[in-house]
């Protein structure tokens, strides 16, 4: 008869790699999906000033409105540097442009915009937040940025109302 007191051992050994990388796999895409919720709160909540007038009466800048949306987030999420608003007035719901500002496929601050429109305008705010993903040692990530980050986006289309 064989002695098999270390066979346990080894078998951990052999399925710990695969079991670990899959349950940092499965918390870093919690840990996304969270933020990106707590991304749609924000903005939402922060899109009823403008929808209701109340970012026109404010003269509320790009970076104002960024701050709002940033107050309305928990510290989950850090506003400083990662995060880019971007508030656009097409002229009806159907011509609206949904598609992400990108420069060689990642995503491009620099083509935000920041137009809150007047009374009765249709407009489209969204939020960027860069998530970093820790989960990608193993060559497969959620990331779909070239800086191996998650580009996490909330979306809020409305009509301001007649103020």
């Amino acid at each position: 008869m064989r002695d098999r007191r270390g066979v346990t051992a080894v078998e951990f050994g052999i399925v710990a790699l695969p079991f670990f990388a899959l349950l940092m796999a499965i918390i870093e895409a919690a840990m996304a999906f969270f933020a990106g919720q707590l991304l749609d709160t924000g903005l939402n909540d922060a899109a009823r000033l403008i929808r209701t007038g109340q970012a026109q009466a404010g003269a509320y800048d790009a970076a104002r409105f960024k701050q709002e949306v940033c107050n309305r987030i928990p510290a989950l999420i850090n506003c400083n540097g990662s995060l880019t608003v971007d508030v656009r007035v097409p002229t009806s719901f159907s011509s609206a442009n949904f598609s992400i500002p990108t420069a060689s496929g990642n995503f491009d601050p620099a083509q935000t915009q920041y137009n809150i429109g007047g009374s009765s305008s249709v407009v489209v705010a969204r939020a960027f937040y860069k998530w970093p993903s820790f989960a990608n040692l193993l060559g497969s990530s959620l990331s779909n940025q070239a800086d191996k980050t998650i580009l996490l986006v909330s979306t809020a289309a409305f009509r301001n109302e007649p103020f």
